[in-house]
């Protein structure tokens, strides 16, 4: 407990800067996750090209190799003065984006196609085909695999520790390299830290699924 209590304040700013972490990537991965999940099943071949490209590229990506080339590649292109903070949310963001934007395809293809053909019938876009009717039901469908991959997020955040990103991931070895305290307990704040915050997402996407669940 002495660990917890000596260091509460490194704990808070930790645990905060987790949270402001996987907030903001996951923010950024929603959107972009969708963004390339509409160009997958666009009509425009360039588009569907560039959604493929993505999602593969990033997918078979490490996301530490995807981290070294935003935080030392961006930079040596002339790309200066980011923050390691949002170079972090940049790289987590970018990998999340590709296997969110493989969930939502999927629920995609769970809406029938004749909902498609109607909404073209009465004169709509694909824009508005795909807004206002494809996605709302793909949504429905996607939200659990999307609650796991910010899950998977969250505790993939602790990989920003390695590049200077003040987070739970850093606080651990910050308190590793400091005398006097067990490492094992060390570990289990900062397991139950990440639990506390997976907990609540888990809860958040429970909750979804309940409000957006079909009537039976």
């Amino acid at each position: 407990m002495n660990v917890l209590v000596d260091n509460f304040a490194m704990f808070r700013e930790g645990f905060f800067g987790t949270v402001e972490l996987t907030a903001l990537s996951s923010l950024l991965a929603l959107v972009l996750g969708t963004l390339m999940a509409a160009f997958r099943v666009s009509p425009v071949p360039a588009l569907r090209v560039f959604g493929t490209a993505w999602v593969t590229l990033l997918r078979n990506t490490p996301l530490v190799l995807l981290f070294l080339v935003v935080t030392l590649g961006l930079p040596a292109l002339g790309l200066k003065g980011w923050d390691s903070f949002w170079l972090a949310v940049m790289a987590l963001g970018c990998y999340t984006s590709a296997f969110i934007c493989e969930a939502i395809r999927s629920g995609i293809n769970t809406v029938p196609v004749g909902q498609a053909e109607a909404a073209r019938s009465i004169g709509m876009t694909f824009g508005q085909t795909l807004g206002q009717i494809v996605l709302p039901q793909a949504g429905r469908t996607a939200l659990p695999p999307i609650g796991s991959l910010l899950i998977a997020l969250t505790k993939n955040s602790a990989i920003a520790s390695g590049f200077n990103v003040t987070e739970l991931g850093s606080v651990q070895q910050t308190l590793n390299s400091a005398a006097g305290y067990n490492i094992y307990v060390i570990f289990v704040w900062i397991a139950i830290s990440y639990m506390i915050i997976t907990f609540a997402l888990s809860g958040l996407f429970r909750l979804l699924e309940n409000r957006l669940a079909v009537a039976r």
